[in-house]
């Protein structure tokens, strides 16, 4: 093992561990633990769904956050067990898998250093995404598709729940946009970072000449609403229309008007939801979605009064915030923290950890 010095890894994740476990407080986490078992064991919960619901989610949250750091502090208390036994016994086999574990454990409390940075009102929350073609023609809508493959497969590699709301599909390929939720600890917080435009630079599959098109594609991240928002919604500012659904999709999916489309007077926002059967669910749905994305604008808001207070002229989220090109070389380049890498395939199959946590830290330098 000389080419690695072991200890002094163990002696830094240690001690990266420690601080972390300062940051969380463990102990104001365990009583918040205890307080919200109490909350969750009262027989009558369930006679307010929506309460019940934020006491469970909190719960299950906290549990979540102190079962993590107690397994990775376990392990990294193991570590110089595994050391002593590795050099004992002086095989390959030992050595690495003490190696293996060290890697493991690096990335995992990577991670969880990276939640610690999450502190924001609603970064706690789940995430609704909605990602739209722009310009770029059939190619924005193809790019749009993998755009939101992307972010699929980057769920599923983080166990995060998904729920398609609502897609439009393009004339000729691709999407013209789709809304989703993602369900899971900290989705908000962590999936904002990707909020901009998205560029690609490739040989067009749509190009009978085989020539280099750039097209572009917007994502749009914003907190599920809560109880406790205060977001009301006059009835006289909203016009709501169905439709049958369009696409393809499951066997009686498109043989009923029972999509809704509800639009914002005031504002101008539009939201749609064809995901359910049922026309009153998928109104209650679209409901739903206008009203994070209301908060989400209320919020913005009260950041651009900030900015202008501090004379803030840094670009906005609406910004192009990373290219991914395929032609004539491959690379992904974030052009707010510079992060980059030449594996395209990877990061279309949803490796965007590097990414994110690098968009998280440049946030909380800038604020």
């Amino acid at each position: 093992m000389a080419e690695r010095d072991i200890n002094s890894e163990i002696a830094a994740l240690d001690a990266t561990l420690k601080s972390i476990e300062a940051v969380l407080d463990l102990g104001k986490l365990r009583k918040e633990q205890a307080e919200l078992e109490t909350q969750a064991g009262v027989p009558d919960l369930w006679s307010d769904p929506e309460a019940a619901q934020k006491v469970t989610s909190a719960l299950s949250r906290v549990n979540s956050t102190i079962n993590k750091v107690s397994s990775l502090r376990s392990r990294v208390t193991d570590l110089p067990i595994m050391l002593e036994l590795a050099n004992n016994e002086s095989s390959d086999g030992a050595e690495l898998e003490i190696l293996k574990e060290l890697d493991s454990l690096t990335s995992a409390i990577s991670d969880l250093e990276i939640q610690t940075l999450l502190s924001g009102e609603y970064d706690h929350r789940d995430a609704l995404i909605t990602i739209r073609s722009e310009a770029g023609g059939v190619d924005a809508s193809d790019w749009a598709e993998m755009v939101s493959r992307m972010f699929f497969r980057y769920c599923e590699r983080h166990n995060y729940g998904v729920s398609v709301l609502e897609t439009s599909y393009g004339e000729e390929a691709g999407i013209k946009s789709t809304t989703f939720k993602v369900s899971g600890p900290y989705c908000y917080g962590t999936l904002s970072v990707e909020q901009g435009t998205h560029r690609l630079v490739r040989i067009s599959p749509f190009d009978s000449q085989n020539r280099r098109h750039t097209s572009f594609a917007g994502v749009e991240v914003v907190p599920v609403v809560d109880q406790s928002d205060d977001i009301e919604i006059d009835e006289k500012d909203i016009r709501i229309d169905v439709y049958r659904s369009s696409g393809p999709g499951g066997q009686g999916v498109n043989t009923t008007d029972s999509a809704v489309r509800i639009t914002h007077n005031p504002t101008g926002i539009v939201v749609s939801c064809q995901n359910e059967r049922s026309q009153i669910q998928n109104k209650a749905t679209a409901m739903a979605v206008l009203q994070s994305k209301l908060l989400e604008r209320r919020n913005a808001q009260e950041r651009a009064k900030l900015d202008a207070l501090r004379g803030d002229t840094s670009g906005s989220w609406g910004n192009q915030i990373r290219s991914y090109v395929l032609h004539p070389y491959q690379m992904v380049k974030d052009h707010r923290t510079d992060f980059e890498t030449g594996n395209t395939q990877a990061v279309l199959d949803g490796d965007l950890d590097g990414f994110i946590s690098s968009g998280i830290r440049w946030r909380r330098e800038r604020k």
